[in-house]
């Protein structure tokens, strides 16, 4: 055998072994949230499952919305009542259930002149917002008039705003929840393998009883048995009911989204901020450490489906936005240090244009057995995987019908008891590493993105040796992420487990020399594979870049 990733081939092989006397009951194909999702559903009811992506956990939609947890109320527009009060509720649970990646963030909706909501119908729907999401009084909406407005976001133009109403909603970061609950699930018996791709299925009497899979990490072929696959695929959903020939007057209808990066200094917003683009959409704007991002777009789509990214259109139009709304020196195309594309795989509806679909989300059920779901949000993702796995049981009397328990299920191994836990452990970790060379930035990022155990990998780092400090920091957090995270390559760690790429992107780049070594070194790489995934990285860099090299 090949001595590159070694122990991971080795693993497999014995799973697959394992697999062929002791096939999961359910096979999970999709690992972005709502395959997550349905796996931990399954696992906590003592469904044996295994979960399956063809590429790196979250890396479809799943690492590409608004990093919001939020009830959607523009969707109160559409008279989306039930969605909205699911998705308001849902919130709340998710914040309980894993406090450090779930931050409360008021934001605030400025009112303005031909905007998509004037004061009263604001002040109406915000309201039926809070009631429906049972907001707590002291979190619920105010209402501020011009003055005020200005004095909460000074950036505003003053032109621009007649009042504003404060809300409640949460932010995240989408692909590490993705990531905690695929550990959770794991943690109670489930398998998840990453660069593991669904090629086919095994009949028999036209009833689907396993998966072939392509394990790209071994290279080979592997068929398992199983008695129920649901898949949970996103925007490939159709693709796959097309291979099971199931696809019926049903189908998705997929929209891009595109949100931009750029520095604090650029755009210093104090808050979140929910604002028009005066052609029928809303926009967000949120700080993040030393950064604000600005999101989303919503336009159709008929492209790759794994080459999705941002054009200059799309970045323009939420320049332009901002330039429209926010009292500052001219943003201009050129001052985007980041971004990101994803698609939204929603259910189609004949006459209705990409912003009017419903984001609900629905199951579809084939001759052949098969169960798949589609459309949804971010924020529901317990409650559709709740869903699907009902849907599981009704089918299989003899599956074990235990009733639901993610409701009050800590998604990580170390909980904290509740938001306030999490800032009292946030500010110890900055008095008992203050008079350490770790910067103050570094102890902020390893608590937000690991929770408590920040602790374990900050004091694995002070017992390393690196001339450079950040390096031995740099390299605790990887052996974690080796060890803990299913981190394969380095896009996956710049993505989808620290989102460098997106919000630090330049440390990134200052450091990627020491990172790949750190890749070829604990995985044994061969110059040819670190060559390859050098050239990736560089990649990865240039786009994200792309719009600072621009001519003006």
């Amino acid at each position: 055998m090949p001595q590159e990733y070694k122990d991971i081939k080795e693993q497999r092989l014995k799973d697959y072994q394992n697999w062929s006397t002791k096939p999961p009951e359910l096979i999970v194909i999709g690992g972005g949230i709502t395959g997550a999702g349905i796996a931990l559903d399954a696992s906590l009811r003592g469904i044996k499952t295994l979960l399956i992506e063809k590429s790196d956990f979250a890396s479809g939609t799943s690492s590409k919305s608004t990093k919001l947890i939020h009830g959607g109320l523009r969707y109160l527009k559409q008279l989306e009542f039930g969605l909205v009060k699911e998705t308001g509720l849902e919130r709340a649970i998710t914040h309980r259930n894993i406090p450090h990646l779930i931050h409360p963030e008021k934001m605030l909706l400025p009112i303005s002149k031909d905007g998509e909501f004037n004061f009263w119908s604001a002040t109406l729907a915000i309201g039926l917002y809070d009631r429906l999401a049972k907001v707590l009084k002291k979190d619920r909406k105010r209402n501020f008039n011009k003055q005020r407005t200005l004095r909460e976001e000074p950036l505003l133009k003053p032109q621009m705003v007649q009042s504003s109403i404060q809300y409640s909603e949460y932010r995240t970061d989408d692909a590490r929840l993705t990531i905690e609950i695929i550990k959770s699930a794991v943690a109670l018996g489930a398998s998840a393998l990453n660069y593991a791709q669904f090629e086919s299925f095994e009949y028999v009497d036209r009833k689907i009883v396993g998966v072939n899979i392509y394990d790209k990490i071994l290279d080979r072929n592997q068929t398992v048995k199983t008695q129920q696959v649901v898949s949970a695929t996103g925007p490939w959903v159709d693709d796959i009911r097309r291979l099971d020939d199931s696809l019926n007057n049903k189908s998705l209808h997929l929209t891009k989204g595109v949100h931009i990066v750029l520095p604090k200094a650029k755009l210093p917003i104090s808050s979140a901020i929910y604002f028009d683009d005066f052609k029928g959409r809303m926009i967000f704007a949120i700080p993040r450490g030393e950064v604000s991002y600005i999101g989303t777009t919503d336009t159709n789509y008929k492209a790759d489906k794994d080459q999705v990214s941002c054009n200059i259109e799309d970045a323009s139009y939420l320049i332009n936005a901002c330039n429209h709304m926010f009292d500052i020196p001219t943003l201009k195309i050129q001052d985007i240090i980041s971004h990101w594309a994803g698609l939204r795989p929603l259910i189609h509806e004949k006459g209705k244009g990409p912003s009017e679909l419903s984001r609900k989300d629905e199951i579809f059920e084939s001759p052949t057995g098969l169960i798949s779901i589609a459309g949804g949000k971010l924020t529901g993702y317990r409650k559709m995987a709740r869903r699907v796995i009902k849907t599981v049981q009704k089918k299989h009397p003899k599956l074990s019908q235990a009733r639901g328990k993610s409701r009050k299920h800590r998604l990580h191994k170390n909980p904290f008891k509740n938001y306030a836990s999490f800032l009292r452990f946030k500010k110890s970790m900055l008095e008992k590493y203050a008079l350490t060379v770790i910067s103050e930035k570094t102890i902020l990022h390893l608590c937000d993105t690991y929770g408590a155990t920040a602790k374990d990998i900050i004091e694995s780092s002070l017992q390393k040796s690196h001339q450079d400090s950040i390096h031995n920091i740099i390299e605790a957090e990887l052996m974690h992420c080796f060890a803990h995270e299913m981190v394969l390559f380095p896009e996956d760690y710049f993505i989808r487990r620290s989102s460098r790429l997106y919000f630090d992107i330049f440390f990134m780049q200052k450091h990627l020399a020491f990172i790949l070594d750190l890749f070829a070194d604990y995985y044994q790489w061969t110059p040819a594979i670190k060559e390859e995934q050098t050239n990736h990285c560089l990649s990865l860099l240039e786009e994200g870049l792309k719009f600072t090299k621009i001519n003006p």
